[in-house]
């Protein structure tokens, strides 16, 4: 088993007014998976950052967790320095994000490709140098009717879709977990 260790990037938006809004999955599969393995959040040493660091069993891989505190558009800024701190090659980046063009309650697991249009995504590529990290893309589907992108996202999840948020905010986590412990194309035929 390699000593490098993973950094679990929960993509979405600093504060209260954010935080049950689609856009901010990330931070919910990060604190699901800190909540696991009694891993517990502070604020990052220079950088605009929570981390927390944990271990998926004793012995077993190191994971960074991380949620940014710098707004979506800038993730990168905040993961890419902390992945050079900890020595996180971009192939041991996972970042877990909300994906338009997925349903809601579907999970796709993939590395590098585009990031169609979401924005927390360019800023990590544009950071990290490269496409190559992995991607828990977590479906959150289109808006209805004429409602935008942006409003849609910066929404809390409706009532219909909160009753299995739970259970899906813990599929995710269950998902980073066989990436970590399996390599992504197991955990990709478990999964999409």
């Amino acid at each position: 088993m390699s000593d490098t260790p993973f950094l679990i990037a929960g993509l979405g938006n600093p504060g209260r007014k954010y935080a049950g809004n689609r856009h901010n999955v990330g931070f919910m599969v990060a604190d699901a998976l800190a909540g696991r393995y009694g891993g517990r959040f502070g604020r990052a040493k220079g950088v605009r950052a929570e981390a927390a660091e944990a271990r998926l069993r004793p012995g077993g891989p190191k994971l960074i967790l991380v949620k940014p505190l710098t707004f979506m558009n800038l993730s990168g800024d905040a993961v890419a320095p902390l992945a050079k701190y900890f020595s996180v090659p971009a192939e041991n980046v996972v970042a877990v994000h909300d994906e338009l063009d997925i349903d809601y309650g579907r999970l796709k697991l993939k590395r590098g490709g585009g990031e169609g249009g979401h924005n927390g995504l360019k800023s990590l590529t544009r950071s990290l140098g490269t496409k190559e990290y992995a991607r828990v893309r977590f479906g959150i589907g289109r808006p209805p009717g004429r409602m935008e992108v942006v409003d849609y996202v910066l929404k809390d999840f409706g009532a219909a879709e909160k009753k299995e948020l739970d259970l899906n905010v813990e599929l995710a986590a269950d998902a980073v977990e066989a990436i970590v412990e399996k390599g992504l194309v197991e955990a990709q035929n478990s999964f999409n």
